[in-house]
């Protein structure tokens, strides 16, 4: 049965209504600031008692993922939850689906968690959409290693759970360095990708409603730097119109035969010979939908509570312009390892500058502390001030 509409600012139980996220990171505080604009109150289950969505969260739960107490004083509070990072145990959102509504639900967060399950469902899709994933092969024990088609090698090893940002990953040119990367990588399961000649990066974020209205933002042209997203190009002409259009028509169909409620991202490989090829999914908001806080009228967030509380999906319009950067843990330090604070006055200095940071104690190199927003325009104005930026910070151009 579908569950009822949760109303902005009603009173259910007793109690005003409330939206649960699993994960305290950056994705969920940004979660909790969209449901707190619309008068919901948020609790947080994390593991982290300092984490950034728990600091501002009306509650706070310090806990596992796996206890069931917590999970059980969770469903309590929230009258309906999500998770903000795939690798939440999908155990931990179907016991909390017993009682209330969740979306993302366990079984869809369970196939993105798994590279060999996910690789087979984007297949299945690729019938109807024509964009499949790149060519590959399960690796999942000695006879599977010895079997490896040749046709994939250069290729890159990556494990089939836990890997994100670059990790968990290997470049591999023989048959010999397959070998030993597989063994460096714990001989766990794996997926072979054949190694493509890649013109661009793209991804395309959709949200999914319970009674399958699906909308989407538009298509953002992505750079990662050493596996990690570094700058996301949203505006007219970013991406050829038909490129755009079929990626945008292969995620709706992704996410459709998942029967998925919720916010999805798709990374998608653009080839030198243009054709799209499907990377990976991110049950969640992503890194690269970011700039929708500034740069359009209802953000990835806005979304989320949307599709979580069943509330109608209106399609995001962008009304400017937009060039994000990620910022790492990298910038708080100078010459010689020396702790810094950015230069933020002169960065805020700069038109269209929109800063966001995490709330993150602690900087490390490759940590994601924040994020930059420039909007505009035009295009132009737009990526040369988000360029006086990385100047500023000393984040290589782009």
């Amino acid at each position: 049965m579908t569950p009822p509409v949760l109303l902005p600012g009603a009173v259910v139980d007793g109690r005003p209504a409330t939206l649960g996220v699993l994960g305290g990171g950056q994705l969920g505080r940004m979660f909790v600031h969209a449901a707190q604009a619309l008068g919901y109150e948020t609790v947080v289950l994390d593991p982290d008692p300092a984490s950034p969505a728990g600091r501002v969260s009306h509650h706070c739960i310090q806990a596992g993922y796996t206890d069931a107490d917590a999970l059980a004083r969770l469903a309590g509070l929230a009258h309906a939850v999500t998770t903000e990072f795939e690798n939440v145990p999908a155990d931990a959102l179907a016991a909390l689906a017993r009682t209330r509504p969740v979306a993302p639900a366990a079984q869809a967060v369970a196939i993105a968690q798994d590279r060999i399950r996910e690789k087979a469902h984007f297949a299945r899709c690729a019938a109807a959409s024509g964009v499949a994933p790149a060519p590959h092969a399960v690796i999942d024990g000695e006879a599977a290693l010895a079997a490896a088609p040749g046709h994939l090698l250069p290729g890159i090893l990556k494990t089939a759970r836990l890997g994100y940002d670059g990790k968990g990953q290997a470049r591999v040119a023989t048959r010999d360095e397959l070998a030993a990367a597989w063994a460096r990588l714990g001989r766990v399961d794996c997926v072979l990708e054949q190694l493509l000649p890649l013109a661009a990066e793209c991804s395309v974020i959709v949200a999914r409603g319970r009674d399958g209205q699906v909308v989407s933002l538009p298509v953002q042209r992505n750079l990662h730097r050493g596996g990690i997203l570094a700058v996301t190009e949203v505006h007219e002409g970013n991406m050829p119109p038909a490129l755009a259009s079929q990626a945008q028509t292969a995620t709706i169909s992704i996410a459709n035969a998942l029967g998925y409620v919720g916010v999805l991202c798709v990374e998608y490989f653009v080839l030198e010979d243009g054709r799209l090829v499907v990377n990976e999914m991110a049950p969640r908001p992503h890194n690269s939908g970011h700039y929708s806080v500034d740069a359009c009228d209802a953000s990835q967030f806005d979304l989320q509570v949307r599709a979580l509380a069943g509330l109608p999906l209106a399609t995001p319009r962008q009304h400017s312009a937009a060039v994000m950067l990620n910022l790492l843990g990298e910038l708080w330090f100078g010459a010689a390892g020396a702790p810094r604070t950015p230069p933020w006055d002169q960065v805020l200095a700069l038109p269209g500058a929109h800063l966001h940071l995490y709330g993150k104690a602690e900087a490390r190199p490759g940590r994601k502390m924040g994020h930059l927003t420039f909007t505009g325009a035009s295009a132009e104005a737009v990526r040369a001030n988000a360029l006086r930026a990385a100047a500023l910070l000393g984040i290589e151009p782009f």
